[in-house]
């Protein structure tokens, strides 16, 4: 059926698991993943995702006194998938609590695979057995020694860059494990220590920069950003920096505006729509959202009250009962 902007859902892609026979699961004990689905699907189809999070996470450390975990996923899966990731979980504190004590202060991102992402959250495969996640699990110190090099490299990098931060957004491309963070920071820093820019300390403070590895020369990113690309030409790196912080300055500037005018507008929706959740994917930038959500106000349709609106780049009904609209809907 078409929805209140009169157009059909699409459906979004998905993700496929390996499908074991029955026997399986009553040979080795293991849990039957379709057949969890189908009673979380009877259980609780309404709950919203963000209530069955808080639930069962709050359970979790209450009982395993894990302080500060949350979780989040990589993917837009359902309500019913993120529940029985959510059980798994759930299952393994119970089965092997110990196992669980490493993950204390750390988020939790359930995604296509298993490891410490850049941003030091750790990553559970959803593909993966227990046996995996508790081997990661296990190797989490290791994974906190490196991070902590991380932080000593990009320290050492601001000094040397008249102040500019390294910072890494997950959500502006793939998931890079740490390991491979590392790497890059390390040789960037190696190549900055070779050479002898002449940045004043304090020069760039209070602006950003990303590394890259598959560019060839820098760039300033539209949110005021500097996009850096690893082997770029250093001397020439100093030239560009220079010349563009005022332009980034004026960026970032630009940026919290919209950040604070998107803000502003999307509280207006929620209170004069009654809509129950208003929310957006991380792709959608401020501007866009504010000129969704303007529109919507200028539609206010009463089919609206306590929709759950999440403003994306396509039309879908998700089974949770987000209703996906794209930024630019047609009326």
């Amino acid at each position: 059926h078409p929805d209140f902007f009169g157009k059909y859902p699409k459906e979004r892609p998905f993700y496929r698991t390996i499908k074991w026979d029955k026997s399986y699961y009553t040979f080795t004990g293991f849990k039957d993943p379709e057949q969890e689905l189908q009673q979380a699907q009877r259980a609780e189809p309404t709950l919203s995702t963000l209530f069955i999070v808080h639930t069962v996470l709050e359970r979790e450390r209450s009982e395993l006194g894990i302080s500060a975990v949350w979780c989040r996923w990589q993917r837009s899966w359902g309500v019913s998938h993120r529940y029985c990731q959510l059980q798994s979980l759930s299952r393994l504190s119970h089965q092997n609590p110990e196992a669980l004590i490493n993950l204390q202060g750390h988020t939790v991102v359930f995604a296509d695979q298993s490891g410490m992402n850049a941003s030091g959250h750790v990553m559970l495969g959803t593909m993966d057995v227990h046996h995996q996640w508790t081997k990661l699990f296990e190797q989490l110190p290791g994974y906190r020694s490196l991070q902590q090099q991380t932080h000593w490299l990009k320290e050492r990098i601001s000094l040397l860059l008249g102040g500019t931060q390294v910072v890494h957004m997950d959500r502006l491309g793939p998931v890079q494990p740490i390991a491979e963070h590392y790497s890059s920071l390390n040789t960037f820093h190696k190549r900055l220590m070779s050479h002898h820019l002449r940045l004043h300390p304090r020069s760039l403070q209070g602006l950003t920069m990303l590394l890259e590895n598959d560019r060839s020369s820098p760039s300033l990113h539209e949110m005021g950003h500097f996009i850096i690309p690893i082997k770029c030409d250093l001397p020439a790196l100093q030239v560009f920096l220079q010349n563009h912080a005022p332009e980034a300055r004026r960026r970032i500037q630009r940026k919290n505006q919209l950040q604070a005018e998107e803000e502003a507008v999307v509280k207006l929706c929620l209170e004069t729509l009654s809509l129950r959740s208003l929310s957006k994917e991380p792709s959608v930038s401020p501007a866009q959202m504010i000129q969704c959500c303007e529109r919507l106000l200028e539609q206010r349709s009463p089919h609206m009250q306590g929709l759950q609106i999440c403003v994306s780049h396509f039309y879908s009904v998700m089974q949770d009962g987000d209703l996906c609209v794209p930024w630019d809907w047609k009326s």
